[in-house]
C-alpha cells in the first residue's frame, strides 16, 4: 500500500501538493494552548513530511503561482499604501520605516554574528519577522546570483528550514509581546485607553469579543399612525426629530402609498413608516406613536451593499460630517473594513478612499450613497482577468531587468515586480471602478493558494535534506529568531510611545499592522476588550507587506558570497 502510494505521488506530483494543502489547512487552525501553527507553517511542515519521498515538483509551478500570490498582496493593500503618501499618512510610514530597518538590520546582524549561510541568514528573516513572500523573494535572488547551480539549490533548501525553526516564535512572540508585555513597558492601562480614544470618537462601549456578531437587530422599519396628540403632524418631517438618526421612508395617506423626503409633511391619520436605530425609536416614538401592523407599507425595497470609496471629496471625513450630506438620509452603516480588517463604527470615525463600507437602507436611498462616495461592490462570480493579467505581464517585465554593481546583478525580479504592479493596479481600481474587477473571494484565494501552493512546492523540494539541516542548526537557529523577533517589536512600542506619541489605543494596532502579524492583531483587541487598536493597522500593514517582502531581496543581496 505505502509502495503504491509513493509511486503514486512521484508519478503524479500534483496530487502531493494538494496533499500538503489538505493536511495544512486540517492541522493549521489547530489551537494548543491559545496558538496554532497556521495554515502556511503547517502546510510547509506537511509539504517536509510528503518530500522525504524525494518526489519532484517543477519548480515553475510554485513562480507561477507566488507572482499570482505577490500581485494579489499588492492589490489588496495599494490603496491604502497610495493614499498614505499624500494625507495623513507620513507619520505612520516614518514610523514604520524606522521600525522595518530594525526588522531587516535585526536578523542581518543575528546572521552575522552567528555564522549562518546565506540560505539559513534568509530564512530566520523571513521566519523571525512572519513573511512567507520573502521566502521567494529571496529565492529568486539567490538563482540571480550566478552561483553554481549545486549550491544556489544548497542555499534555497536551507531557507524553509529556517523558516519553519523561526516562524513560531515569530508569530506566538509578537503576540505576547504587544497584547501582554507591551502595555507594561509603558505603564498603560489597555483597556482603559481603549475606552478613552472611543469616547474621544463620539463612541460608546465597545465589543468585547471582536469578530462575534450579535443576533440584536440594530436597525429597524416601523410602522406608526400619526395622531394629533404626537405634535407630529403639519411639519416637514426633518424638523420632527432634530439630531437623531431617524426618517420617515414611506406614507400611506387615504389608500395611497407615497415616498417621504425631507420636505413631506404628515398630516392627522398618516400612517408612516419610519427607519433608524431600535433604540431611537423605541425611546422617542413608541411613547407617542401607536405602531401598526401595514405590511405592504413596510415592504418597500431595502438593500445591503459594500460600498469601495472612491470619491476624494469625502476622503478623510469623519461619519459624523458625512452624515450632514443630503444623500445620507435613510442610509445606515453596518461595517467598515480597511486593508480587510473590520474597523470600528464612531461618530469620528474617518472615512478613507479604497475603504469598504457596508450600508443599508431603502434602494433609493442607498443608490444614492453609492453615487457619492463611489462605486457598488455588490457580490458578483466574474474577475476580470486580462486586467490581472496584463498587470503581471507588465511587472514581470520590469522585475527582469537588472543592473550589474560591483559583479552582482541587482533587480526587483519578476516577483517583486508583480507585487509593484498589484500596487499600482489596485490603487487604479479605486479611481477607475469601472475595470479591474477582483471580487473579495478571488482575492483571498489567489492571496490563499498562491501562497500556500508556492510553500507546498518548497517544502516538497526541500523534505530530503530537511531533518539533517535541522540537526546542524536547529536550537541555536531558533535562540536566533527569539532575538531577530523580539527586538524590533519591543523597540516599535518605545518608538510609536516616546517618538511619534501615538495614542496607546491605537500604538499596538499599529505595530502589529508594521509587521504584518494579523494574529497579534487579533490578542491585543482581545486583550483590549476593543476593536480600536484596529485602527492603527492600515498604513504599517500596507508599507510593511509591501517592503518586508522586498526586504527579503535585501538580506541575500547584503549576505552574499
Amino acid at each position: 500500500m505505502l509502495e503504491w502510494l509513493v509511486g503514486t505521488l512521484r508519478t503524479y506530483p500534483q496530487i502531493a501538493v494538494f496533499l500538503a494543502l489538505a493536511i495544512g489547512f486540517v492541522i493549521g487552525p489547530i489551537r494548543v494552548f491559545g496558538f496554532n501553527l497556521g495554515n502556511v507553517t503547517a502546510t510547509l511542515l506537511a509539504g517536509v513530511v510528503i518530500g522525504q519521498f524525494h518526489i519532484v515538483v517543477a519548480p515553475d509551478v510554485k513562480n507561477t503561482l507566488f507572482i499570482l500570490f505577490l500581485f494579489a498582496v499588492g492589490f489588496g493593500v495599494g490603496p491604502q499604501f497610495v493614499r498614505g503618501l499624500s494625507s495623513d499618512g507620513p507619520k505612520q510610514i516614518a514610523f514604520s520605516l524606522i521600525v522595518l530597518a530594525l526588522c531587516l538590520l535585526v536578523p542581518w546582524a543575528c546572521a552575522v554574528i552567528s555564522g549562518l549561510p546565506l540560505g539559513f541568514s534568509a530564512g530566520l528573516y523571513a521566519g523571525s519577522q512572519t513573511i512567507s513572500a520573502a521566502i521567494g523573494v529571496a529565492t529568486d535572488q539567490i538563482n540571480q546570483l550566478g552561483l553554481p547551480p549545486e549550491q544556489a539549490k544548497t542555499y534555497a533548501d536551507q531557507i524553509p528550514i529556517a523558516y519553519a525553526v523561526t516562524y513560531i516564535w515569530g508569530t506566538i512572540g509578537s503576540a505576547i509581546i504587544l497584547a501582554q508585555l507591551g502595555p507594561k513597558l509603558i505603564g498603560v492601562d489597555l483597556p482603559a485607553a481603549c475606552r478613552e480614544y472611543e469616547a474621544k470618537l463620539g463612541g460608546g462601549a465597545a465589543s468585547s469579543e471582536p469578530g462575534i456578531a450579535s443576533g440584536y437587530q440594530r436597525f429597524a422599519f416601523r410602522a406608526y399612525l400619526i395622531d394629533e396628540a404626537s405634535g407630529l403632524a403639519g411639519r416637514p418631517v426633518r424638523e420632527l426629530l432634530p439630531g437623531l438618526r431617524v426618517f420617515v421612508e414611506r406614507v400611506r395617506r387615504n389608500g395611497q402609498i407615497i415616498a417621504a423626503d425631507g420636505d413631506t409633511v404628515l398630516q392627522v391619520g398618516d400612517v408612516a413608516a419610519f427607519s433608524g436605530p431600535r433604540p431611537l425609536l423605541v425611546e422617542h416614538l413608541e411613547t407617542i406613536l401607536t405602531e401598526v401592523e401595514d405590511r405592504e407599507l413596510l415592504s418597500g425595497e431595502a438593500e445591503v451593499v459594500d460600498i469601495y470609496v472612491t470619491q476624494k471629496a469625502f476622503a478623510g471625513r469623519t461619519l459624523r460630517e458625512l452624515d450632514r450630506e443630503p444623500w445620507s438620509r435613510g442610509v445606515y452603516v453596518r461595517k467598515i473594513v480597511r486593508s480587510m480588517v473590520e474597523l470600528p463604527i464612531l461618530p469620528d470615525m474617518k472615512i478613507e478612499r479604497g475603504d469598504i463600507i457596508t450600508v443599508v437602507g431603502s434602494r433609493r436611498h442607498v443608490e444614492a450613497a453609492i453615487k457619492a462616495l463611489g462605486f457598488p461592490d455588490r457580490p458578483v462570480e466574474t474577475t476580470d482577468i486580462a486586467y490581472v493579467s496584463w498587470g503581471i505581464v507588465l511587472g514581470g517585465f520590469v522585475g527582469a531587468l537588472t543592473i550589474v554593481i560591483g559583479g552582482i546583478p541587482i533587480g526587483l525580479s519578476t516577483s517583486g515586480g508583480a507585487l509593484l504592479a498589484g500596487l499600482i493596479f489596485g490603487w487604479l481600481r479605486t479611481t477607475h471602478p469601472v475595470f479591474g474587477r477582483v471580487p473579495g473571494p478571488a482575492l483571498w484565494l489567489m492571496n490563499t493558494l498562491g501562497l500556500n501552493i508556492f510553500i507546498a512546492v518548497v517544502g516538497i523540494s526541500a523534505g530530503p535534506g530537511f531533518v539533517a539541516g535541522l540537526q546542524q542548526v536547529g536550537i541555536s537557529l531558533f535562540l536566533w529568531g527569539v532575538v531577530a523577533t523580539s527586538v524590533p517589536m519591543v523597540a516599535s512600542v518605545y518608538i510609536g510611545h516616546y517618538l511619534f506619541r501615538f495614542h496607546p489605543a491605537i500604538l499596538f494596532g499599529a505595530c502589529a499592522g508594521v509587521r504584518t502579524t494579523t494574529a497579534a492583531l487579533g490578542m491585543v483587541q482581545e486583550a483590549a476588550k476593543s476593536r480600536i487598536p484596529a485602527l492603527g493597522y492600515g498604513m504599517p500593514y500596507a508599507v510593511g507587506n509591501t517592503l518586508l517582502t522586498i526586504f527579503g531581496l535585501v538580506i541575500v543581496l547584503l549576505l552574499a558570497p
